[in-house]
């Protein structure tokens, strides 16, 4: 983890030095691209690891709550990172909003580093990368009710998520403009940060598979509400709506994760779910794109929207111990 945002405090630094001296613009983009792919390889090792380090510092019956809260704060700085963004564009240009992102990242390195964990040392492996993927993808396969749930994240977002259609919705169909189009963009993070606030002050769900498939439900029905509206505040409610339940399946699929993994693997395995959440969103991005370009952009979320309630009936019918599983501690 130290090493992926050192990484990623050098991308930062980068796009800075790439900013005041001003050798990067509209003929010369390759720079910034080989930054975004760094910084890309970065988080993919900072997330697995994230998600493993809380079985070191985190007693297995908080669970639950724990991913609550990392879920809450993890959406409060979505909310408040971009709006941040945008006023210090607006103060000092980008060059002041890198600079302060360059030193937020120190500080959570330096955060970082001061965190110590009594867990005793794991058996040094000499394992492949590879071989250790194979095996968190071994056992991800063997574990119907992980798999199902990991699937129905991957393909609801897949097909269903209308985020790089946006821009899109908010010059052509809503006409609300730059302003309109932030405020559609921050509308899932606003939804989703205030379940997970709800969420990290309750008990575990007693019917925890009714809820993951009934969430992703009001996911795909609100996706196909947004493409068929033609009113600003109602698309920004429906979005928002889409965040809540996006949260939902967020945090129980994260519990299912530590609840049902080995510590041992559990790395391994999150390695595997980073895999299915970037294969939702970046894939998913471009299926949006492609989508919107063959049937036009209204079609293509309606259309996204209701695949997702296929996918839905199709897992509940495949992975019935998913669909009937109560609570999970």
């Amino acid at each position: 983890m130290l090493i992926s945002l050192a990484m990623l405090n050098a991308c930062s630094v980068a796009l800075l030095l790439f900013t005041v001296t001003g050798r990067v613009g509209t003929g010369n983009v390759w720079p910034v691209y080989a930054v975004l792919f760094a910084s890309g390889v970065a988080r993919s090792f900072l997330q697995p690891a994230r998600t493993a380090m809380i079985s070191e510092l985190v007693p297995p019956p908080l669970y639950p709550n724990a991913v609550g809260w990392r879920t809450s704060v993890w959406q409060f700085g979505a909310v408040l990172g971009p709006a941040l963004g945008g006023l210090l564009y607006g103060l000092g240009g980008a060059t002041l909003g890198y600079l302060i992102d360059a030193v937020l990242m120190v500080a959570a390195w330096v955060t970082l580093a001061c965190v110590r964990s009594t867990a005793r040392p794991p058996t040094p492996t000499t394992t492949s990368m590879l071989a250790s993927l194979t095996e968190g993808l071994r056992f991800v396969w063997t574990r119907p009710i992980l798999l199902g749930a990991l699937t129905l994240d991957l393909l609801a977002v897949l097909f269903g998520g209308a985020e790089a259609l946006l821009p899109i919705f908010a010059a052509e169909i809503l006409h609300v403009g730059p302003t309109g189009l932030g405020a559609l963009r921050a509308a899932p993070a606003v939804g989703s940060m205030l379940t997970a606030l709800v969420l990290a002050h309750r008990p575990p769900m007693a019917r925890a598979g009714r809820a993951l498939f009934t969430a992703v439900s009001v996911f795909g029905l609100s996706m196909i509400g947004f493409g068929l509206s033609r009113d600003a505040l109602l698309s920004w409610i429906l979005l928002a709506v889409a965040g809540m339940a996006d949260n939902v399946s967020v945090v129980l699929r994260a519990t299912l994760l530590q609840v049902l993994t080995p510590t041992q693997l559990l790395g391994r395995v999150s390695a595997v779910n980073a895999i299915f959440i970037g294969s939702s969103n970046e894939i998913g991005a471009f299926e949006s794109g492609v989508a919107a370009k063959l049937l036009g952009a209204v079609p293509a979320v309606v259309l996204g929207g209701l695949v997702t309630l296929v996918v839905v009936g199709v897992i509940a019918w495949r992975v019935p111990a998913l669909r009937k599983l109560e609570r999970i501690d």
